[in-house]
């Protein structure tokens, strides 16, 4: 097949899983096209059969905001024509699904299929806000496909956009175990923690949704007990806030900011516990990676986190906010060398037998036979 991918290029979990299916695919010997307004951040290699499109952004005096939706359905729709596209995959809903949909109807009748995925945010906060409400259900409707990352998902959309649930797959996010795994060289734990000090990390955009300043509560109750270091990953508004609070705690010392990082795969395998405290989170793709690295979850019970991360198995699912619980469950993890190993293994087998790539991009596969053999809906 020839494949058109749209998606965020920044760091985040939907651009992230986006661009690693369309190099699975690439595996597969499909064709794939990303178009994009930048290069995506995960596409940092040569591979046989991608090509990327860059959409192209006039700058005029008239225009405040450049109406990036618009260049992109003329991108998706130049790569369509050019490269006799079989089908489009766009990740998140705004505003790749309507900038898909417009692009077919500049085709003018040439029947091409639209697969939208929801990733999360794009159904939990920017699709029901007012001014995008109704063009985000628009748009998931005109979609010929509909895939959500997570049944917690699933249901949102049902429940908030009035979706049939019959017309959503419940597509998991999936993770490559080759490339996430445990014992990666080159091994970083003697530059981060020339202590030998146990690493506790977290990775994101640091939005407030991430609640970082949790992250540097917990691990200052860690670090009270037991020698250990904090690697926050990532950059976003709240990191001057996550700073300032490890001075306030006197544990400003033994906090690395790294700052924004694309080989997470090297890593993740030198954490001894992944903290993942969030408000929100329709999956936790980057709990899942570090699970496949070998390092047990400490995280809130919420969205499609209890999906990923079984509870008293491979980590500790607590409340939002209740940092004394999460810090209680990671040293009962890391302070017991038998618990953790066993913490460990767990994490990693569910990664291989639940979310690997070698599982999951095959069910995508037979999703866009299925919606090829079904034809546009219009």
């Amino acid at each position: 097949m020839k494949i058109g991918i749209a998606c965020h290029p920044t760091f985040g979990g939907s651009g992230a899983v986006a661009t690693e299916l369309g190099m699975q695919l690439a595996q597969r010997g499909h064709e794939i096209h990303f178009v994009s307004y930048a290069q995506p951040f995960r596409l940092d290699r040569f591979s046989e059969r991608v090509f990327f499109h860059e959409v192209e952004m006039e700058h005029y005096p008239l225009f405040e905001h450049p109406p990036y939706s618009l260049a992109l359905a003329v991108a998706l729709h130049d790569a369509a024509a050019k490269h006799d596209l079989d089908l489009i995959h766009v990740h998140y809903a705004i505003p790749h699904a309507t900038s898909a949909w417009i692009a077919r109807e500049m085709l003018q009748g040439a029947g091409l299929p639209i697969v939208t995925t929801l990733h999360g945010t794009d159904i939990t906060l920017v699709g029901l806000h007012p001014s995008f409400h109704a063009i985000t259900r628009f748009s998931i409707l005109k979609s010929d496909g509909i895939t959500a990352v997570s049944s917690f998902l699933k249901e949102q959309t049902v429940r908030d956009f009035g979706v049939p649930a019959d017309r959503i797959e419940m597509i998991p996010n999936f993770v490559d175990t080759e490339i996430y795994r445990p014992g990666r060289e080159p091994c970083h734990r003697q530059s981060l923690a020339p202590g030998g000090e146990k690493i506790l990390m977290h990775i994101s955009n640091f939005r407030p949704v991430k609640r970082v300043i949790d992250v540097v509560e917990i691990y200052a109750r860690v670090a009270s007990r037991i020698p250990a270091r904090l690697v926050m990953i990532g950059d976003g508004p709240d990191r001057p806030l996550a700073k300032e609070r490890a001075e306030e705690l006197g544990v400003a010392d033994g906090v690395v900011f790294l700052g924004k990082h694309a080989s997470v795969d090297e890593l993740l395998p030198c954490a001894d516990l992944f903290l993942l405290p969030s408000e929100q989170e329709s999956f936790g793709l980057v709990a899942l990676e570090a699970m496949a690295s070998g390092a047990p979850v400490v995280a809130a019970r919420v969205g499609g986190i209890p999906e990923v991360v079984p509870h008293g198995e491979a980590g500790y699912l607590f409340e939002i906010g209740d940092t004394e619980a999460m810090a209680e469950g990671a040293l009962e993890i890391i302070g017991d060398e038998t618990v953790w190993k066993r913490f460990s293994a767990a994490g990693r087998q569910l990664a291989i037998d639940r979310f690997s790539s070698e599982r999951i991009v095959p069910e995508y596969e037979r999703y866009y036979e299925s919606i090829l053999r079904a034809g546009v809906s219009g």
